[in-house]
């Protein structure tokens, strides 16, 4: 029994030394200086240079007080702003303090922090916690916050033994969530904010349901959201990946405070491409709403051009050379006056140490890269090459639906056409129905395996051919992926709105990558009737048409396709068309209006459904080319190498259907069926008796 007391005695000493060693109040620092925290309540400038001069050590530009000053209305009366500066410019540290100073007053209890990604996101919350743990000042004048967040010496175990004056300080210092510490009313100088709470998550992750409680039981919800830069090169550089974004924006982030609440917002970004997410919300036009700003690095260029160019020869020779570009600046410094004329600098503090001014600074960039200073220093991007022959918009290709479920076959067709593009990881496939005038529908389309998304890009396709078939090589993996997709398709009944069953008439496959898998393949699936191995050429103006070709015998020669005879009985015959023609068809297709004879269009009834489809289709660009008589709408793929393997599949079925009989009128295309060779009774059986010998 003595026993059991003394345990129990030194049980309760050990938890009472316990939470002596875990409340924290003993070691409080006194009050800062609480006369300087009041300045910088209510002025946001004054506050960026109060606690953080490491941070902004060079004189303001006006670019930077006119954005200061619309960042200290959006914390303070709510609103949308979204900002594009040059970069370098400190548009991402300014709206990091400006979350530090919503929360530390009060002006915005829950704040959430949205990166392009949940990693850069995460590198936003890191930046608070270093200044809340280590900036000496901010400890000073906010110690109810910055004393208890230090004491955590970064370690969240921590986090739920804390007390201050025996009672939970509540702190969260986790990856994705920082909430302040709860603390009583006289250890906070009068500026309680206990339970402030600061949130990160990428633009794609989970931003819906972000809540805190707070000790009193009360639930809030993010008063002030900031996304910087939430778009990457990638997405930037896909029309519907911008959309996309643009509407989770526009949806899920400005929907975060809950209903009847309004939300703050800033958005500080960099434009890459023209058109691009950043590009369309700094639009006042077509995003009026976040009432964009876009800043440069020079509001106007230097008038001689030829003193310039002048120096830039002498920069890139003293480079060439091993050199640093001396020579260069001692020709600025001459000419400086001459060459400054007509410039005007946006933040005439910034330059290199090695040089004069902003504005060699700045033309310095320039000279660098020319297509990075206009995007990310001049925030007006060069837009990309367009090329001068036919040209569709992918808003103008999304939209072009015609209302009938996805795999229907619509009444006047009588054609159904495939066409797979083969890779590495996926296949890329295209059904198409068309009728005898090649009016066409687009009936299904989609990859081998399957994404389960909507988008995606084939260098970082979640799934692969390789998942489905572990073990196989590169080669395998391919042929077991065509095996079962080509089995999928030809084996299916595609449903006419009549009632009637149709089957594929001839399902092309992409022959130009691992030939004798899909010649292989071809040859030996139980479709082979069906499948044919094909092969797109560029032919240029420079080139001989497919018509001028020198046909043979067993050669087949139709519209802008031939079918050359196999030079080798065991070999499946292979289908080559001309891709440059039947691209610019493809084009013209979709350019009718619905309804007209000719028309392609897409299944559904929701553009935003073929968002993906459309940056394919646009991957390319035609270059009007004039040679030998012709011109040849030449296509190329853009300088950035989208991808381009749905519009490749879909050309691939017009060509397949040109081949089965379809013909536009006024084309000089004939519409015929396969010519039946007639062969006597006689003749077969002497046939086959060659093939027995």
């Amino acid at each position: 029994m003595n026993y059991q007391r003394k345990l129990e005695s030194d049980n309760a000493a050990q938890l009472a030394q316990s939470r002596r060693d875990r409340d924290i109040s003993g070691d409080y620092p006194p009050p800062g200086d609480l006369a300087r925290r009041a300045d910088c309540e209510r002025d946001f400038r004054r506050f960026c240079e109060t606690y953080f001069p490491n941070a902004f050590r060079l004189a303001w530009s006006d670019d930077h007080l006119r954005v200061i000053a619309r960042m200290q209305d959006a914390v303070l009366n709510g609103g949308l702003f979204a900002l594009a500066m040059p970069r370098g410019s400190g548009k991402t540290t300014l709206c990091e303090r400006a979350a530090l100073w919503a929360l530390l007053y009060g002006h915005r209890r829950f704040v959430c922090l949205v990166g392009a990604t949940e990693k850069r996101a995460g590198e936003l919350l890191d930046h608070l916690k270093t200044e809340l743990t280590f900036n000496d000042t901010l400890a000073a004048d906010f110690r109810q916050v910055c004393y208890p967040l230090h004491r955590l010496e970064n370690n969240a175990r921590k986090c739920v033994g804390q007390l201050f004056r025996g009672e939970q300080t509540r702190i969260d210092w986790s990856a994705d969530r920082l909430t302040f510490p709860t603390m009583p009313d006289d250890a906070c100088d009068g500026a309680n904010v206990g339970g402030s709470t600061v949130s990160v998550v990428g633009l794609t992750g989970a931003l819906r349901g972000q809540s805190h409680t707070l000790a009193n039981g009360e639930i809030i919800r993010p008063e002030l959201v900031i996304l910087d830069d939430p778009q990457t090169r990638e997405s930037a550089m896909s029309p519907s990946q911008s959309a996309e974004r643009a509407a989770i924006i526009n949806g899920d982030v400005l929907g975060m405070a809950g209903p009847g609440r309004k939300i703050a917002a800033m958005l500080p970004c960099t434009v890459i491409r023209a058109g691009d997410m950043a590009d369309a919300l700094l639009d006042r036009q077509k995003c009026p709403r976040w009432q964009g700003e876009r800043c440069k690095m020079l509001y106007a260029m230097p008038a001689d051009e030829k003193l310039w160019e002048q120096y830039g020869r002498l920069r890139a020779e003293s480079f060439r050379k091993g050199g640093n570009g001396s020579e260069a600046t001692a020709f600025y410094a001459k000419h400086r006056k001459a060459m400054d004329a007509g410039a005007v600098a946006a933040w005439p503090a910034r330059h290199h140490d090695d040089e004069l001014s902003a504005v060699q600074h700045a033309m310095n960039f320039r000279l660098d890269d020319e297509a990075a200073f206009q995007a990310e220093y001049q925030n007006e991007p060069i837009r990309l090459e367009q090329g001068d022959g036919p040209t569709l918009t992918a808003d103008q290709i999304a939209a072009k639906h015609n209302g009938i479920r996805r795999g229907m076959v619509p009444v006047g067709a009588e054609h159904v056409t495939a066409f797979i593009d083969v890779h590495d990881s996926l296949l890329y496939w295209t059904v198409c129905a068309w009728s005898a005038d090649f009016t066409g529908w687009l009936i299904d389309y989609g990859t081998w395996p399957d994404q389960h998304r909507r988008y995606f890009a084939l260098r970082k396709a979640p799934r692969t051919l390789a998942m489905l078939s572990p073990g196989a090589g590169r080669e395998g993996s391919i042929r077991a992926g065509l095996d079962a997709l080509t089995a999928s398709l030809a084996s299916r009944e595609w449903e006419r709105e009549d009632g009637a069953p149709m089957r594929l008439e001839r399902c092309l496959v992409d022959a130009g990558y691992v030939p004798d898998v899909v010649h292989d393949v071809c040859r030996h699936s139980g479709h082979a009737a069906v499948l044919m191995p094909s092969r797109g050429i560029g032919i240029g103006a420079a080139g001989r048409p497919i018509a001028e070709y020198n046909r043979t015998q067993g050669d087949r020669i139709g519209f802008n396709w031939y079918i050359p005879k196999p030079t080798d009985r065991r070999a499946a015959r292979h289908f080559r068309f001309d891709a440059n023609f039947w691209k610019s068809f493809i084009v013209a297709r979709l350019s009718v209006a619905l309804g007209d004879t000719g028309c392609l269009s897409l299944y559904g009834s929701n553009q935003d459904e073929h968002r993906l489809l459309a940056d394919h289709c646009i991957a390319e660009v035609a270059v009007r080319t004039v040679g030998h008589g012709r011109t040849v709408d030449e296509w190329r793929p853009k300088p950035d190498r989208p991808d381009n393997h749905w519009w490749d599949c879909i050309v691939g079925c017009a060509a397949a259907a040109s081949l089965v009989g379809a013909a536009l009128p006024g084309t000089g295309a004939q519409r015929t069926e396969p010519k039946r060779e007639r062969i006597r009774l006689s003749e077969l059986q002497g046939r086959r008796l060659r093939y027995v010998g």
